[in-house]
């Protein structure tokens, strides 16, 4: 796994990563402009992508063999559950690329900031 020293010390301080989700119902408020930029920079690395009007956070992974992909996969997957905050995942050989949107709202939430930060942080792990 390729990651920096800089690029943890960035994900082990922002905070974000040991935070809660929260229950996400039809109607929660969704992330403003101005918060955007401010979370942006905690996550350093997310794209903001957007499919059917809908603003998402995207990132690729890379590995050099299949079965870290999917383990990688796996752990991504435990911690979606144990949240209650689901991504979509594209596993192809060499990279996995996770995306977090909410989709309650059709609309970025804190929670798929929160769960960006996890996803590096068990990337780094």
């Amino acid at each position: 796994m390729n990651t920096s020293v800089e690029d943890k010390s960035v994900n082990q301080s922002n905070g974000l990563s040991e935070q809660s989700c929260e229950a996400c119902k039809v109607g929660a408020p969704k992330v403003t402009d101005e918060e955007l930029g401010g979370l942006l920079k905690k996550i350093p690395d997310w794209n903001i992508e957007t499919r059917d009007n809908i603003m998402q956070l995207e990132k690729c992974f890379s590995f050099k063999k299949y079965t870290d992909s999917v383990a990688f996969t796996n752990r991504v997957a435990e911690a979606a559950e144990a949240q209650g905050h689901h991504p979509a995942v594209l596993l192809e050989w060499g990279k996995v690329t996770v995306t977090w949107w909410s989709h309650k709202i059709k609309a970025l939430h804190k929670n798929d900031f929160i769960m960006a930060a996890k996803t590096d942080q068990l990337y780094q792990a």
